[in-house]
């Protein structure tokens, strides 16, 4: 184990980069849709409840978890956890901060990706003229589904931008905390919020276009802010919501702790992980809110917006390059480069936080040079990458997205809070979260994050795991029998729903074939990382004899 030398080099750098570790592609892409798909209005109160119970809480024990293993050189959630619980087997819950990185980031950084190039075809004017069917086929001839009958895609343009922006991330990887990551924050940040209050201005402005009697940006912003309080009473809303604050927040990754492990014993979290939180919220909220479903509803209509069919994560590649061909040649463009611009920018200051628990192991552990740590992490990411790549057409990107993009979220969250709370000690916990606080925190989140957030995580967890179908209301009042929901944790597991789950027919390989494999790969990655994980323990032994 080496001690780093690496830091950050200011508060505001730091909560820059931790807010850019949160504001993400899911600010402006999932969160509209989740709301529109959740009843707009009905979505807002219990995702303002689900952000204080648990996000909240989970925020404060993630920073001031990192800020504890810091203290001891660890900079990576396997040994903080380690260092919290003194337990053998607890570092290897740890390998989920590790390992759910590393499986985001494969696909997060094509997608990535996406956005660079789109900013390019956007300053081209490349959707100049084009409907939103020409542009959605130019979207598939982009990663090579479009009439591709066969197994696999090589999109070689697409190619070409996925390997610049891994490339980018990587150089940026390498210079380190305040040299890299910190430097880049302060800049994507505020380029971002420039970005997006420019299009959630003219949201504002567009107001009814007379294309349809619902056509009007004013009539999206009041289905996203109008409150139906019906919706407290109802689950799938309030799964929905809590769901969305793990995306948003970056909790039960693992980043946080590593970012959180440079600070020193008497740095804040309590006011830092609260003014990191707010940030995201305020862009998620505010300018995620103001973009997409208004300015689609202007244009196409409420009920057009309210069909699953047309909103969903598409719509920024999809819908969004048509509409703002409204607004002339010109500005059109400009909201073409502000669009991608403000989504590449959020989708980077993630991604390199999902590259930091990887550099902090292999530096702790086997005392690897940030160039070293950031090179391999590049070869790694490439290597993962080339299955959600080359199989896109055959759901690969949504498996690696299902298993560690949410699965290993909850999972994780569930375990680090057990353990800080109860294992740890609230007590104890509490004492960390305070410490050097430059607010008063309310006494209550003690208790809250004790009880409350564990429940309400822990209920998540039983949720997706044993989802029945028609929802469990339905099998308590003897509606129905229970049986597994296809999109069940266990569901995905097992196949559930599918009728023919042959991986040959006739000798050919089959989408669930592939699907399997996949899902090979990532146990294999995990299971690795463990092996990783108990090498380094050794190490650790030996150094101590």
């Amino acid at each position: 184990m080496s001690k780093s030398a690496d830091g950050w080099g200011s508060r505001v750098g730091l909560i820059l980069a931790m807010a850019g570790n949160a504001v993400g592609l899911g600010n402006f892409l999932r969160f509209p849709v989740q709301a529109v798909q959740n009843g707009g209005g009905a979505f807002i109160i219990p995702y303002l409840v689900s952000f204080l119970l648990m996000g909240l809480p989970l925020l404060w024990v993630e920073w001031s978890m990192g800020r504890f293993g810091g203290k001891f050189g660890n900079h990576s959630t396997p040994f903080i956890l380690d260092n919290i619980t003194k337990k053998r087997l607890w570092k290897y819950f740890g390998v989920f901060g590790v390992f759910t990185n590393l499986g985001v980031i494969s696909y997060y950084t094509y997608i990535e990706s996406w956005t660079l190039a789109y900013v390019w075809y956007s300053v081209k004017g490349a959707f100049v003229g084009l409907d939103s069917t020409q542009v959605g086929a130019f979207f598939d001839t982009y990663v090579d589904v479009a009439g591709n009958e066969g197994l696999v895609n090589f999109p070689v343009v697409a190619f070409g931008f996925f390997l610049i922006t891994l490339s980018i991330n990587v150089w940026i990887l390498s210079k380190g905390m305040s040299g890299g990551i910190e430097k880049a924050a302060k800049i994507a940040m505020p380029l971002l919020l420039v970005f997006g209050g420019f299009l959630a201005y003219r949201s504002f402005t567009i107001g009814s276009t007379g294309l349809c009697d619902t056509c009007s940006t004013y009539e999206g912003l009041s289905f996203l802010w109008t409150p139906q309080y019906d919706s407290l009473t109802d689950p799938k809303v309030w799964l929905a919501a809590a769901g969305q604050i793990f995306f948003t927040l970056s909790v039960g990754m693992g980043t946080i702790q590593c970012y959180t492990s440079y600070l020193s014993e008497k740095d804040d979290v309590a006011l830092n992980a609260m003014s990191a939180g707010w940030m995201n919220e305020f862009v998620e909220i505010v300018l995620g809110a103001s973009v997409v479903i208004p300015i689609a509803v202007g244009y196409l209509g409420i009920d057009w917006i309210k069909d699953p069919a047309n909103a969903n994560f598409m719509m920024a590649f999809k819908t969004m390059p048509t509409l703002f061909q409204n607004w002339g040649p010109t500005l059109g463009v400009i909201a073409g480069v502000a669009w991608f611009g403000l989504l590449f920018f959020a989708g980077i200051t993630s991604s390199l936080a999902m590259g930091t628990p990887w550099m902090g192991f292999m530096k702790d552990e086997f005392n690897w040079s940030n160039n070293k740590s950031a090179i391999t992490l590049g070869i790694l990411v490439f290597l993962l990458a080339l299955p959600p790549i080359l199989f896109f057409g055959q759901g690969v990107f949504d498996e690696y997205d299902f298993w560690t993009g949410t699965v290993s979220l909850v999972i994780f969250a569930f375990v680090e809070v057990i353990l800080y709370a109860w294992v740890f000690g609230i007590d104890n916990a509490w004492d960390e979260v305070t410490q050097g606080a430059d607010i008063k925190v309310p006494i209550i989140y003690k208790y809250i994050t004790k009880y409350i957030t564990p429940l309400f995580i822990g209920w998540v967890l039983v949720s997706s795991f044993f989802k029945p179908v028609g929802g469990f209301g339905a099998v308590f009042s003897g509606e129905v029998p229970f049986r597994f929901a296809p999109d069940s944790v266990i569901g995905q597991m097992f196949h559930i729903g599918i009728e023919d789950s042959r991986w040959f027919i006739d000798g050919e390989i089959q989408s669930l074939f592939i699907i399997d494999m996949s899902r090979l790969v990532l146990l294999a990655l995990f299971v690795g990382l463990c092996l990783m994980v108990k090498l380094a323990s050794n190490r650790r032994k030996k150094m101590l004899n």
